[in-house]
């Protein structure tokens, strides 16, 4: 893990090997206990040495520590654990013009973000160990955050040839996706499952028949009045479905990338009631933006799979209150200017969004869909739980990966301040609430509101 501009590594705060630090008057918010309450906690040595209600105030510190520890005032601010952002495609190696891992790890820190899991469609392809240590290799000499990533079910995401799984995970592969692209060959998805059940991994499949994934945006009214071709609703709801029944056939741990419809939404809520062993993620665009976002022939607002009707969002957002739907990611997609300023038709799919993660998944709790605990869980403690990741929780012990944010804080959003390097945001002009003040990673801090 790289260290910020004007830190170093000795005199870390909270870091390893530099001085104990405690961040006092506090909100800390425990999205596995689904807590709030008033309190402080105090890092040492890149880890959480104590936490709780008794550290709310400085003068309580006396008791914590050595005479001396550097105190931070939050303010009344909320502190939580930092984000886990469980699918960001970063673009090295292959398209560093798109981005790299240390811009995507700025733009992740100042989003709150302290953990990125990767998607193995760069370039090339991330489908052979020596490639997923690379990558782990990489991170450690150029992030400021922690990232892990996935390996490609197939070679070259060609969807023929089955990957090493076992090679692949003892090289620390949290799972296996052919990112954006389905795992069509049924017989393949029935072996790919019960591979990655062999070793206790998930297989994230991107839910889109692809014979019928072949428009730029969602079929219906919209689509035919744009003059622009559609991808129905059925595509999702097809691959679904197969892939339950062979998750049940096989009883393999499959994972649902970014639901996006109705449909697809129920028919998960129903395989769980089954006992079938299925999780799933959605996306901030998915649940905050639908189809009118394209109205203009936007392309920002152009992703994968596309922006639904009012019906389908509301239905997600229905799954995220009723907790079918495990997780929210970013779905970070970056792109140059030369493949987004395109007609609708011919311009790429995909948005970024690491640095707006959080203030969209916020507009749930400001408009009374979810609490806030129960929303953080869903970018926390429950995406660490499906990946087998220590970090997502505040406790003693934990590595001190946090965020201190006000959840209240208006802004807009402006594409061309953010730090990803591509620019392609859907949500750029959007007013927002949850700005994010001090990213801590490992007792570093990795972001501070104004540097």
């Amino acid at each position: 893990m790289r260290f910020p501009p004007g830190v170093v590594p000795s005199k870390t705060p909270g870091g390893r090997g530099g001085p104990a630090v405690a961040y006092v008057n506090a909100r800390i918010v425990d999205p596995a206990a689904g807590t709030v309450a008033a309190g402080g906690m105090v890092v040492r040595d890149g880890l959480v040495a104590d936490i709780g209600a008794h550290l709310a105030k400085a003068a309580a510190l006396s008791a914590a520590g050595p005479h001396g520890m550097e105190t931070i005032d939050c303010g009344g601010k909320c502190l939580a654990p930092g984000l886990i952002d469980m699918r960001v495609q970063i673009r090295e190696p292959g398209e560093e013009h798109k981005e790299t891992i240390s811009t995507a790890s700025e733009a992740a820190a100042a989003g709150g973000v302290t953990t990125m899991v990767a998607l193995p469609n760069t370039r090339p392809v991330i489908d052979d160990a020596a490639l997923v240590e690379s990558v782990a290799r990489l991170a450690r000499e150029t992030s400021l955050v922690r990232v892990h990533t996935y390996a490609a079910v197939t070679r070259g995401l060609n969807g023929k040839e089955m990957t090493e799984f076992g090679l692949l995970a003892a090289a620390g592969a949290l799972g296996f996706t052919d990112a954006t692209h389905a795992t069509v060959d049924a017989q393949l998805m029935r072996r790919a499952l019960s591979y990655a059940k062999a070793f206790g991994l998930p297989l994230i499949q991107h839910p889109e028949e692809p014979q019928l994934a072949r428009g730029a945006m969602n079929e219906g009214e919209l689509s035919t009045r744009l003059g622009i071709p559609g991808i129905p609703a059925a595509a999702e709801i097809i691959q679904i479905e197969r892939d339950i029944r062979l998750a049940e056939l096989t009883g393999g741990r499959l994972h649902i990338a970014h639901v996006s419809t109705a449909e697809g939404v129920a028919a998960i809520r129903a395989a769980k009631r089954r006992g079938v062993r299925i999780t799933c993620d959605t996306a901030p665009h998915y649940f905050a933006l639908n189809e009118l976002a394209l109205t203009d022939y936007r392309t920002f607002a152009k992703v994968s799979p596309p922006l639904r009707g009012e019906t389908d969002r509301r239905a997600v957002v229905e799954g995220l209150a009723d907790g079918t739907i495990d997780a929210v990611a970013s779905d970070h997609s970056p792109h140059d200017q030369d493949s987004k300023r395109l007609p609708l038709a011919q311009a790429a799919f995909g948005t970024v969004g690491l640095e707006t993660l959080l203030p969209v998944l916020l507009e749930l709790v400001h408009n009374a869909s979810l609490s806030l605990p129960a929303a953080l869980a869903l970018v926390t403690s429950r995406p660490a739980a499906l990946l087998g990741l220590k970090e997502g929780r505040l406790a003693k012990g934990a590595a001190a990966d946090f965020v201190v944010f006000d959840p209240d804080a208006p802004w807009k959003v402006d594409a061309k301040k953010l730090r990803s390097k591509s620019k392609n945001s859907a949500f750029d002009g959007r007013l927002v609430q949850g700005r994010v003040h001090r990213t801590v990673a490992a007792g570093i801090p990795v972001h501070l509101e104004g540097g």
